[in-house]
């Protein structure tokens, strides 16, 4: 695999059919409560055309698991990450280093597709090589919070894409003929967005669809609403990518764009830094929620 360009292993050549299999990569560490409600929103896409791939990342057998929800079927792969916690990048990578499908896409143990959200993003895939789509947050119960990025169809720049995304944005499907990369695992934090912007080093623009497509269960202890350890990382990893993206680290060609990423790391910084006292005087406040004036402010 070029980490930084074109894959190999797919399906080309005049006189074969293109293939158009999407890898739903999925890791899996203590989900046995909610991987089976995950699973049946991928077998209930309108495109068929997928293999979901399970890392689990406890020594859980999530075959079995899955059998006892009476779910089976021969395009779910079950991998093992290879030990005990050792974090999602590490589980997606093991995946990633597997998978020989043209098109991926990420769906964390706990999230849900909508029906159409990969025989869209495919469809989308013709006009740039990355899709992000809009977002239904939802609470545990997937009782509906806010929405996120739900705007007009089209193109955007890396920069742009962030001001749409806030701040997910594991939720992509994109083309690994056109680029492909691997998580970070020095990072605590942020691994999405350093993902997506090694993409980004081979396709320069990405296509949004502002139709919420996806379902993100946003839980006590998500990495954007939770306590002050995270909120730590979050900083951490906040000024090495905009440390990064200064020094010229991903090579993005579009020099708007990286002063996009950068004034937008910038805002979301001061805003990680207000997040703490802000949950104080609002319990529950939303870090979407507390960041998004901070944007409108800004434009």
């Amino acid at each position: 695999m070029d980490m930084g360009g074109r894959a190999k292993g797919f399906k080309s050549g005049e006189g074969r059919e293109m293939d158009r299999t999407v890898a739903v990569i999925t890791p899996a560490f203590r989900a046995q409560d909610t991987l089976a409600e995950t699973v049946r929103s991928v077998l209930a896409q309108s495109y068929a055309d997928w293999r979901m791939h399970i890392v689990a990342d406890d020594g859980v057998d999530y075959q079995a698991e899955l059998a006892g929800h009476g779910l089976s079927d021969s395009r779910l792969v079950f991998h093992a990450s290879g030990g005990i916690g050792r974090g999602a990048s590490a589980a997606r990578n093991v995946a990633l280093e597997s998978i020989s499908e043209p098109f991926a896409a990420i769906l964390d143990a706990d999230d849900r597709l909508k029906p159409k959200k990969l025989e869209l993003a495919v469809a989308a895939l013709e006009h740039a090589g990355i899709v992000s789509c809009g977002l239904d947050v939802m609470d545990e119960r997937f009782n509906h919070l806010r929405h996120v990025g739900v705007q007009a169809d089209g193109l955007l720049g890396p920069g742009a894409h962030k001001w749409v995304n806030l701040s997910m944005d594991s939720m992509i499907v994109w083309e690994r003929r056109q680029a492909d990369g691997r998580y970070d695992l020095a990072m605590s934090n942020m691994t999405d967005l350093e993902f997506l912007l090694q993409l980004y080093r081979t396709v320069p623009r990405s296509f949004h669809l502002g139709t919420p497509l996806h379902d993100y269960v946003k839980r006590a202890g998500s990495m954007s609403n939770a306590g002050e350890k995270v909120t730590a990382g979050m900083i951490a990893s906040k000024i090495t990518l905009l440390e990064r993206l200064q020094s010229g680290y991903y090579n993005l060609a579009d020099p708007a764009g990286v002063e996009g990423l950068c004034r937008f790391l910038e805002i979301s910084l001061e805003a990680e830094r207000l997040y703490p006292e802000a949950v104080a005087h609002q319990p529950g406040l939303l870090f979407e929620d507390h960041l998004e004036p901070r944007l409108r402010a800004a434009r």
